[in-house]
């Protein structure tokens, strides 16, 4: 890409897309173009051709999808599937007709088997079962995949598609019944910390006041995880993933998708103990055994990606903390 070529990142206003397009600023791209959900329905096929027809992006990073956590795929299957598969066919298909250069498909780490091999090598892609908890969004997935292979074959454009690993950072979604694991338990543990100040003020006041001050441990707040704690996964600060994006873009043309993650897994209980400690939570942490703990692991191969020069540098804890001060700083997580 030159610093003046005409690059549309879609699904600007997500936490992947904002952080390519903050990528794109800092390295004094110029001509970025960008359309919101009100400007720009992607799911409509004769505006997405439209858009296309006039504005004639030459580089296209398709970062719009509709993502979530195990509780949001299980609720809306059928969102998920149709949403993501009409989403990305427009804007492929779109960037064919009006000859794009390239672009770059951001797929998820989730398309490969619930029991794969780990790590999970690109070639693993479709040689076992998937998780049923997101088996439609990772349908979806796997089909803009095959749709950009299948066009570089037959019109011979230049779509390439990468996968990241589960993606956190500022800009995250914290909705608990839509969001990702990382961002649900730091609001979890946010809003159990400040239950606990809330009672320790008022605890204050009653023993200056005069009055018996109630006997509590930890202030009575605790946390409960989905699941077991067991799973593994690997977590990708969102402003490594848009760094890795814009490199991929200028450095690779293979016709093979690429892994994007750190290379290294944590379970969900050092997770989350992790989490605490960063909160500043002291209170007990349970895990509730009823609920689905998706699959056991989920740990990247990204030897293809090392191969071309590209390692991720923000450290786990060192994401987590500048997440969680965001989240704080932008009044989400001052009061629960």
């Amino acid at each position: 890409m030159l610093k003046d070529s005409r690059i549309y990142v879609a699904g600007h206003k997500g936490l992947v897309g904002s952080a390519i397009l903050r990528r794109l600023k800092s390295e004094e791209y110029t001509e970025l173009m960008t359309r919101t959900h009100k400007e720009l329905d992607l799911m409509n096929q004769a505006d997405v051709g439209r858009f296309f027809e006039k504005e004639k992006p030459e580089y296209v990073f398709l970062a719009a999808a509709k993502v979530g956590g195990i509780l949001a795929n299980h609720s809306y299957p059928a969102e998920f599937i149709y949403e993501n598969l009409m989403v990305q066919t427009n804007v492929i298909h779109a960037a064919y007709k009006t000859g794009v250069k390239k672009l770059l498909f951001l797929g998820s780490s989730c398309i490969y088997p619930r029991e794969c091999p780990q790590p999970m090598k690109e070639e693993y892609l479709l040689s076992g079962k998937l998780e049923p908890t997101n088996e439609p969004y990772a349908i979806a997935k796997i089909a803009g995949v095959k749709m950009c292979q299948s066009y570089n074959r037959q019109y011979g454009t230049r779509f390439i598609s990468v996968m990241p690993t589960n993606v956190y950072g500022p800009g995250d979604n914290f909705d608990l019944e839509t969001s990702h694991v990382l961002a649900a338990l730091i609001r979890k543990f946010n809003e159990a910390k400040v239950r606990d100040q809330r009672s320790e003020i008022r605890d204050q006041r009653a023993e200056v006041g005069g009055s018996e001050q109630s006997e509590r441990s930890s202030y009575g707040s605790s946390v409960t995880i989905w699941g077991t704690g067991k799973p593994r996964r690997e977590f990708l600060y969102v402003d490594d993933l848009a760094d890795a994006c814009v490199f991929i873009m200028n450095h690779y043309d293979g016709n093979e998708m690429m892994n994007i993650g750190v290379g290294k897994d944590i379970s969900i209980k050092e997770l989350s103990e992790m989490i605490g400690e960063i909160v500043g939570f002291e209170g007990p942490i349970h895990y509730d055994s009823t609920k689905p703990d998706g699959t056991p692991q989920k740990l990247l191969d990204v030897s293809r990606l090392h191969g071309l020069g590209w390692r991720s540098e923000t450290s786990l804890r060192d994401g987590i903390t500048k997440t969680y001060q965001w989240y704080v700083s932008e009044g989400t997580g001052r009061s629960a």
